[in-house]
């Protein structure tokens, strides 16, 4: 499976997640009309950024790669990751994932996230 299919998976197997193509590459968001933002996505699926929590983002940013501030937003509270890093950690991108979207999220749909989307679909 190919680094943007495995990323697409995690992120529309969230409640009323979907896909809209922005800027050239995929954008993932919830939300009525053309949604917020939780994550987007080089075309390859080479990086990614989400929103972070601000303590976990700084955390995260000391250890450097495969966590990098991300241009044009990085200074909003994003954070940027290398997927195919070999040091990336699938467990801990599905739980960014869901952390990014719980904090765009509306409410009711945040409160159904009990847990990071599942690896395995």
């Amino acid at each position: 499976m190919s680094l943007i299919d495995r990323l697409r998976g995690l992120c529309l197997a969230l409640p009323e997640a979907f896909e809209l193509e922005a800027w050239g590459h995929p954008t993932f968001r919830v939300g009525g009309g053309r949604g917020k933002i939780f994550c987007t996505a080089a075309t390859d699926g080479a990086t990614i950024t989400l929103k972070a929590d601000p303590v976990e983002r700084e955390a995260l940013l000391a250890q450097a790669d495969p966590f990098f501030v991300p241009a044009y937003v990085g200074d909003k509270g994003w954070l940027g990751v290398r997927p195919g890093d070999p040091r990336a950690d699938w467990q801990e991108i599905a739980e960014l994932i869901a952390t990014s979207y719980c904090l765009v999220a509306p409410k009711r749909l945040a409160a159904k996230v009990t847990g990071p989307p599942r690896l395995d679909g």
